[in-house]
């Protein structure tokens, strides 16, 4: 009996000391200061796999729009930064050279709701991705209105225009994010006015008329832009591209009561007309007018322009050339007075088969150069498109940026 009972002892201390050395080994096999017979130390994590440490900002809910997203880390480096919105929209963003920071391109804008995930990698090679959010408080949306349409070919006197529906009172910031680029690198300037429509407005246009066959791209980058105290914040870019048609000039010559197409530098046709009746508000505005939009048949109705009951009809073959009411179009019923006389309300009359034709031949952008001893004023920048009657240095002038 006393010889069986220390056989069970040897073999558990034989198994002990076994798991021991299986332990002990490994470690003193790594360990350059172990030496025999010390006892063996508990194992904690390399400095180099400790997690990397990751901040957002902003953070949290509610928080005010305009600011970029950043994210930093410590004891690693960032591999890939994603934020995304909640129509799943990224905003793309940079990486510092160390890899220890990162910062979104544009801003964050009001209302929405945002998912960052951050990529680290340790500095002993352990990957790992973070994810957070936040979202802004909401604010007023300010919108826009653009001009010309993407994929139209307009004339060479056509600038860009944009209308906003609420103030612009940061118009240095909103310039900013503005980028027009062309084909030839046309050089041009912004400029700043109000609308007939008593809206802010922004113009582009080149020193001189655009070279036909230009192709011409704006970028509005303006989402993520504050647009002033009083015009809230813009929550999405816009972007046009358009061409640039032949160089088509009308003269109109109100003291000769004639109009004359010139197509690169050649009179295509000249036709007679009648502008407004001389020596008070019928007159006809003088200066540049822009073709600003075709609009074919439509009704005159002198109450919306201020004339009381002077005419209400139908009319053929419109051409507007200011929001103020003054048009070309056909104008039968003053035959008697084309190319004699200026009798009308102010628009520029014609015999409907001259007004069918010219319609068919001018496009939205085509300058109308309008020259008259008897007339009530030049057109302004802001009564349709008037700011071919300021010299290059008072456009310039009109730039926030200047």
């Amino acid at each position: 009996m006393p010889r069986s009972s220390r056989i069970p002892v040897l073999v558990h201390a034989r198994v002990r000391a076994a798991v021991v050395a299986a332990l002990v080994t490994p470690l003193a096999a790594c360990s350059t200061s172990a030496s025999p017979g010390a006892p063996a130390a508990e194992a904690s994590p390399s400095p180099d796999d400790r997690p990397v440490t990751v901040s957002v900002t902003p953070t949290g809910k509610q928080t005010p729009a305009g600011e970029p997203v950043r994210v930093t880390v410590s004891g690693g480096r960032l591999t890939s930064v994603t934020v995304t919105d909640t129509e799943g929209r990224r905003l793309a963003g940079k990486a510092a050279a160390d890899g220890r920071s990162w910062v979104s391109d544009r801003k964050a804008v009001p209302g929405e709701a945002y998912e960052v995930t951050a990529a680290t990698r340790s500095a002993g090679g352990t990957a790992r991705s973070v994810r957070s959010g936040f979202t802004t408080a909401a604010a007023e949306v300010n919108k826009v209105d653009w001009r010309p349409g993407t994929g139209t070919t307009v004339g060479v006197a056509q600038p860009i225009s944009l209308v906003f529906d609420h103030p612009a009172e940061n118009r240095a910031e909103v310039e900013k994010q503005l980028k027009v680029t062309t084909s030839n690198d046309t050089e041009g300037s912004w400029g700043w006015m109000r609308d007939w429509s008593g809206r802010d407005r922004v113009d582009w246009r080149p020193e001189t008329y655009w070279k036909p066959g230009t192709e011409v791209t704006l970028k509005a980058e303006l989402n993520g832009t504050d647009s002033g105290a009083d015009g809230g914040w813009f929550v999405r870019d816009y972007t046009t591209a358009f061409t640039i048609g032949d160089r088509q000039i009308v003269e109109v010559d109100l003291d000769r009561h004639r109009l004359s197409l010139v197509r690169d530098g050649r009179t295509v046709r000249r036709i007679p007309v009648s502008g407004g009746t001389p020596g008070g508000d019928k007159r006809s505005w003088r200066g540049t007018a822009v073709l600003m939009a075709k609009e074919g048949t439509i009704n005159m109705n002198s109450e919306t322009v201020g004339l009381a009951d002077a005419y209400d009809k139908m009319v053929d073959h419109s051409m507007r050339l200011t929001w103020s009411g003054m048009y070309a179009h056909a104008a039968p019923w003053n035959a008697r007075h084309l190319g004699r006389a200026n009798r009308s309300s102010g628009c520029i009359g014609m015999s409907d088969a001259d007004a069918a034709w010219f319609y068919g031949q001018v496009r939205p952008g085509d300058p109308f150069e309008i020259t008259g001893k008897d007339t009530k004023g030049v057109v302004a920048p802001g009564n349709g498109f008037g700011a071919w009657n300021l010299s290059w240095t008072e456009w310039q002038g009109m730039s926030a940026l200047r």
